[in-house]
């Protein structure tokens, strides 16, 4: 370096100056930009994202109501609920599905059947995040071991739910229905926002009929989750509203004493108080374990079932549409008596058959050498067969539709029963439609004992004799008898809408009473033989409906008849005669004669409601009785 030049240290100040004051510009406006955007995101954007935080830290779970409970009218409990432990899945939740499934199918005996069933849910529309159960009832060493791999399992949990549970399964399966898993229709149907946290819903009978008044409110919590979804705690809480607590007519012992005199044999019974028309008793043999059917049940189970030759599934009481046969002979007994076709005197000869024209077609009477003169008292005792031949024809269809209308067949007449069917009631014009021909004589003469295209189920007969049991007062069956909370039970309990059958002449009542009670108590009633010995006096009708047709010449032989092609057994009645307390119908499926099967069956009924359930010791009289078919 030359000797005549030195450093500008002032002029390297300066240049140091201005880049310091740069830089530190440059600072101040970076830290200023900094601090408009803490503003903005703690002040301005502060509720946004507040928000969004409590959406990952803080969820809304709905919590499912307890569903109501159901007692008997002796206020036994028929429906209960109780706690179950399962493993659930959150489809969203989970990592690896394949991997996770794999985990714990070793740790925890999961079959095939809840495999497949949990797949098909899986690819189910349903409710984002929802639970999804893989295998319910764990026992505690298995909800153990999940508890100790739980870290292992995100979107895993062991999920505790109370779940419906049948005590007396078999014996009110076909009263009670069932609940079970809301399926795809159903959830298009439902309020979403009140079934959010259900799994559940009723299926079938009371369960479905009072589902809303059993189902409850949903309620509500927000919990604190972790990352990966777990709670951690609950933050707020609005409990659920439980359901209502609802009393039946119906009395168990009468129930399980049906169940019990059908055992072996396919049929059905049913009991209605004829003053309220409460259901006392609603039995279908055989029944099923409803308790199958809450958690899903398996393929092999309901395979046995549906596929069963006995059909257990199916609801003989309410569905079973069956020819009433001479059972409708007391409800036309009232028809030819109001709609002036016969009087009470009126006597005819029964030689053994009928004829509508001399020379053609003979419908013959079960009593093949015939009754000899009868009148309309010993018509319905002894059960001529032509004496309602000749009524029928008398009457025409018109007349005996109008009046079997006002008994309630060929209609739904219950007001609570859900599922039950309306049988058929024929006339001109439906057979027109259906079959596009007229009404011929020969079918009113069908249809005088019960026959031809009439059909009524158990419980159409039931209440059709309950109507005369009130001598034509109309109390619609229902099986709600009380809901045990602050609700009506005029809020949810439909209206009545029969009205009561008024006849020009109401002593024809009971002119038709005592001919039921001649059928019971009379020398020649075809039923005496089951009404013997008791402290009472009954009213009833014995009759059979044929499973096939015979020729016109073709003799009934039952032995040589396949035991499923026999007829059926029917008995329809109530008692006691001067104040009614109960009437029951009773079908045998191929019992053969209703007199024989069915109704020891009912004097059985009988006796267990008027003396045993009143504390009344009495010996249950359920021998057979050999008086014809009728």
């Amino acid at each position: 370096m030359p000797w005549g030049e030195f450093k500008d240290i002032a002029a390297e100040r300066r240049l140091f100056q201005r880049r310091a004051f740069v830089m530190l510009l440059l600072v101040f406006v970076l830290l200023g930009v900094l601090i408009a955007r803490m503003y903005q995101l703690q002040v301005v954007e502060h509720d946004i994202y507040t928000t969004l935080s409590d959406k990952n830290r803080v969820q809304v779970q709905s919590v499912a109501p307890p569903r109501g409970l159901v007692y008997d009218r002796n206020d036994v409990l028929l429906a209960e609920n109780r706690p179950v432990f399962s493993v659930t899945l959150v489809p969203e939740r989970v990592d690896d599905m394949e991997q996770t499934l794999a985990k714990l199918r070793g740790m925890l005996s999961i079959s095939e059947e809840d495999m497949e069933r949990f797949q098909r849910r899986l690819l189910e529309p349903r409710r984002p995040f929802q639970e999804l159960p893989l295998r319910y009832d764990l026992n505690e060493q298995e909800i153990a071991r999940l508890a100790v791999h739980r870290h292992e399992l995100p979107g895993v949990e062991v999920s505790a739910e109370l779940v419906r549970y049948y005590p007396h399964s078999t014996l009110t399966a076909h009263a009670l229905g069932y609940v079970g898993r809301i399926n795809r229709q159903e959830l298009q149907r439902i309020d979403p926002v009140n079934y959010a946290g259900t799994n559940y819903i009723g299926k079938s009978g009371v369960e479905r009929f009072y589902e809303e008044l059993l189902h409850g409110r949903v309620g509500y919590q927000h919990v604190e989750t972790n990352a990966r979804g777990r709670t951690l705690r609950v933050l707020e809480r609005e409990n659920p509203v439980p359901g209502e607590d609802i009393q039946l007519h119906m009395d168990l012992r009468l129930q399980r004493l049906a169940h019990d005199l059908l055992d072996g044999r396919r049929g059905a019974i049913i009991a209605i108080e004829p003053s309220t028309g409460g259901i006392l008793a609603l039995a279908s043999v055989p029944g099923f374990d409803a308790n199958l059917f809450v958690t899903g049940i398996g393929v092999e189970a309901y395979r046995s079932l549906s596929k069963s030759v006995d059909k257990p599934l199916f609801n003989r009481a309410l569905r079973g549409q069956y020819p009433p046969g001479s059972t409708l002979k007391p409800m036309l007994a009232i028809a030819a008596l109001d709609s002036n076709a016969v009087t009470r005197d009126k006597t005819i000869w029964d030689p053994g058959y009928y004829q509508l024209n001399s020379g053609g077609r003979r419908w013959r009477d079960w009593k093949r050498g015939g009754h000899g003169w009868v009148d309309l008292k010993s018509a319905v005792a002894e059960s001529c067969d032509i004496y309602f031949y000749e009524a029928a024809v008398t009457m025409g269809v018109d007349t005996m539709h109008k009046y079997l209308s006002d008994f309630g067949f060929g209609e739904d007449a219950t007001l609570d029963v859900a599922g039950a069917l309306s049988g058929l009631l024929p006339s001109s014009d439906w057979k027109r439609a259906i079959h596009s021909e007229p009404w011929y004589p020969g079918d009113s003469v069908n249809l005088g004992i019960g026959q031809g295209f009439m059909l009524a189920t158990p419980l159409q007969l039931a209440t059709a004799t309950s109507v005369i049991a009130n001598r034509g007062h109309w109390a619609e069956p229902r099986l709600l008898k009380d809901i045990k909370g602050d609700q009506s039970i005029d809020e949810v309990l439909p209206t009545g809408t029969h009205q009561s059958i008024d006849l020009e002449n109401p002593d024809d009542w009971e002119f038709v009473v005592e001919s039921m009670a001649e059928v019971m108590h009379g020398n020649k009633g075809t039923a005496r033989r089951a009404a013997k010995g008791a402290p009472y006096r009954m009213a009833g009708k014995t009759g059979t409906a044929q499973v096939f047709s015979l020729a016109e010449d073709e003799e009934y032989d039952e032995e040589e008849i396949r035991e499923r092609l026999r007829d059926h057994a029917l008995f329809v009645g109530f008692a006691p005669v001067e104040d009614p307390q109960i009437a029951v119908a009773v079908i045998v499926e191929n019992g053969g004669s209703g007199s024989g099967t069915a109704a020891p069956v009912a004097r059985a009924m009988f006796d267990a409601w008027l003396l045993d359930f009143s504390g009344t010791d009495s010996e249950l009289v359920v021998g057979s009785s050999g008086e014809g078919n009728h």
